[in-house]
């Protein structure tokens, strides 16, 4: 026998040997065991975290009257079957982003974050923040002025995010999005868009502003949270069912983001964190689709 043949023989061996061990895992129900045991990847993309000790930044809209510690936020993951979470750094909270990093690093690798950072930055803090596991900034416009995107300081600032390989996420009504998610584009960061992209109640799906964000899905470049639908009016949950195949549509399963939005702030009184999975389920009805969309986030987000 050639050496050729010897060592066919041998590979031929070990692999019916493997083969073999296999079968016998398989029919002793261990191998089926081994891979229930394995949690396949849950991601929730929106929740905050924070504590009435910190420091709150002047100007604020709003601040709670409670604490939503990281302890409590992992509580809710683990009972409700989610492996992974992203952490958004409060409005209230402006850019001092000590209690994310902290609560971060914490985690071991199992949360990412969403920063809120100056729009003249140090270059090195951005660098610390994506070390810590920061994995994009986050615009909540609401009620703010908008700012020119186009200009020198947001150009530079938008620079590093693509070096960086961040993403930039937008909270602002649909018919403003439809005008500040071209201008990033343009310059090259992915874009997230916070809860349905927040049509006009009155509208729903029949606001112009939100038919303008369903065409950014052909850019392959944006993504779209489907989460909190309380925050699009009275009927927001029955507007998210109609939201949802058009969403998909457009975008793709792989670009629709599930999130919490814990602790529901301002919506405390009427949502939980079980209230708001269970929701998924009824948005997403098929349980292979839903399990696509509770996994997609792991590139974006870095997973």
């Amino acid at each position: 026998m050639t050496s050729y043949e010897l060592g066919y023989e041998r590979g031929l061996t070990r692999r019916r040997f493997a083969a073999g061990m296999v079968a016998a895992l398989s029919a002793g129900g261990l191998a089926s065991k081994v891979r229930a045991e394995v949690p396949k990847l849950a991601i929730d993309t929106h929740a905050h975290v924070f504590h009435r000790g910190l420091k709150l930044a002047p100007g604020r809209r709003y601040a709670p009257d409670y604490d939503a510690p990281l302890t409590l936020y992992l509580q809710q993951l683990d009972q409700n079957g989610i492996t992974n979470g992203v952490l958004v750094q409060p409005s209230f909270l402006d850019t001092d982003n000590s209690y994310l990093v902290e609560c971060l690093k914490a985690t071991n690798g199992r949360l990412r974050g969403i920063a809120v950072v100056d729009v003249a930055v140090a270059a090195e803090e951005l660098r610390t923040l994506d070390r810590a596991g920061v994995a994009g900034i986050r615009l909540n416009l609401v009620g703010q002025k908008l700012p020119d995107l186009s200009s020198p300081e947001w150009t530079a600032l938008l620079a590093q995010i693509r070096t960086l390989d961040w993403q930039v996420e937008i909270q602002r009504n649909a018919s403003d999005l439809a005008t500040l998610a071209p201008t990033l584009l343009d310059q090259g960061v992915k874009v997230v868009l916070d809860h349905f992209a927040l049509p006009d109640p009155k509208l729903g799906i029949d606001d112009p502003g939100f038919q303008s964000v369903l065409k950014l899905g052909a850019t392959r470049n944006v993504w779209v949270k489907i989460s909190a639908p309380y925050r699009n009016g009275a009927a927001g949950e029955a507007f998210a069912k109609q939201a949802y195949p058009l969403l998909r549509t457009a975008f793709g399963v792989d670009r629709l983001l599930w999130g919490s939005d814990w602790p529901h702030t301002q919506f405390e009184t009427t949502q939980s964190y079980a209230k708001n999975r269970k929701f998924l389920d009824e948005l997403v009805t098929d349980a292979d689709e839903r399990a696509r969309v509770l996994a997609s986030p792991r590139e974006l987000f870095r997973f």
